[in-house]
Order: structure tokens, then C-alpha cells, then sequence
């Protein structure tokens, strides 16, 4: 799942219509970055309007890294020969934040569960064949207090240690949220605890 403690892998962008043909049935793969459980059901949805003639629309999700988070679905195929078939796809290529969905377009003949098992599994396979998989870094927030007088100190030692600032709210009172590698959370905190005026918090993510 994670190429080292402080990175995984996932896609990069969206890739769709990916056809396999089996026994005249027509099998469509699709497979999204995502980043959370709620935008999955607008994109199934999408497909469903997309293909208003499909017999099936199956998925599989997985979400997280350290604490990860699935779901398969089926829709409507025999039990478990839709969406885990898909979702061990998601796990042979050692991904996460990612959705693969396979349409399914009935050609009038049967293929069996042990068919519909291998014919799922081949679409999510040529699906993701397709789609360029990425490193991304797991970082955690560190979020600064201060006042603005210390306003120098902080920002001398963020550009020293290149680190990132995702978001700044500069007043009387100032905040610095810091995006930081999981591995370095403890040694960049350390820069600045000691220094009087500071407040560090490592909020959970």
C-alpha cells in the first residue's frame, strides 16, 4: 500500500471507457482520483445517466492510507462477482484515494458467475493499465499561533526548513497552518516549541 512512511500511490486523473467485449456484453471501465466517500455517488450517478441502457453499473472504492476505508458493490450482479473482483484490482496495483467503476451493457447472454468474476476483473485491470499512477506525500497539519510580532521568527524558520504553508491568516493575532511530512511532524515542531510567544498544535487529520 505505501511505497515508504511518508508517501502512496494513487492515480493521477480520471480515465473512462475502457471497453471489453465478452460473449456480446459490453463492459465499460472508468476509474477516478478521489478524496472522500461523498463524491462517489454523483459520479456512479453520472454513469447511470450516461449509459440509461446499462444492465449494471458496479464499483469499488478505497480510501486512506494508514486507516483505510472500502466499499464493493455489486448492483444487482450475483454476490461478490462485480465489485470485489474490481476492488482486488485496486489492491494488485497498490492504490488508494481511488474509485474504479465498470458499466455493464447486456448482449443476451449469460456468462455465469466464474465469467461475470473474470470478466470484471479483466475490465478494472485494463481500466487501470490505463491511468498513470502517482506518489503522493502523507503529510499531517502543524498549525502556528502566534502575534504578529513574532511575525519574522516564524517566517525565517518555515523558508529555512522549506516548509509548506497550506493556509495564513495574518492579523494582530496570527495563524500558519503547515502541511509536514508524518515522519518529520515531531523534529519540525521542535523548531518551534522553544521559542516564547509560539503555540504549536498538531491537530488530528
Amino acid at each position: 500500500m505505501i511505497d515508504d512512511k511518508d508517501s502512496y500511490k494513487t492515480i493521477l486523473a480520471p480515465v473512462e471507457a475502457i471497453l471489453l467485449k465478452e460473449k456480446k456484453s459490453k463492459f465499460i471501465g472508468y476509474a477516478y482520483p478521489i478524496s472522500k466517500e461523498e463524491e462517489v455517488k454523483p459520479i456512479i450517478e453520472l454513469l447511470r445517466k450516461e449509459y440509461p441502457t446499462a444492465n449494471h453499473v458496479c464499483y469499488a472504492w478505497q480510501l486512506g492510507v494508514e486507516r483505510i476505508s472500502y466499499r464493493a458493490n455489486d448492483d444487482g450482479e450475483p454476490n461478490n462477482s462485480a465489485g470485489m473482483p474490481i476492488y482486488g484490482q485496486i489492491q494488485a496495483f497498490d492504490i488508494t484515494n481511488v474509485l474504479v467503476a465498470v458499466v455493464r451493457i447486456f448482449g443476451g447472454t449469460k456468462l455465469g458467475v466464474g465469467g461475470l468474476i473474470s470478466t470484471y476483473k479483466e475490465s478494472a485491470k485494463l481500466t487501470l493499465e490505463e491511468a498513470k499512477v502517482t506518489s503522493k506525500i502523507l503529510t499531517t497539519p502543524l498549525i502556528l499561533n502566534f502575534d504578529y510580532d513574532k511575525m519574522n521568527v516564524v517566517m525565517r524558520l518555515i523558508k529555512k526548513h522549506q516548509l509548506d504553508i497550506v493556509e495564513q491568516k495574518m492579523e494582530i493575532n496570527c495563524t500558519i497552518k503547515l502541511a509536514v511530512k508524518k515522519s518529520d511532524l515531531e523534529q519540525v515542531s521542535k523548531k518551534f516549541t522553544p521559542l516564547k510567544g509560539i503555540e504549536v498544535l498538531t491537530p488530528e487529520i
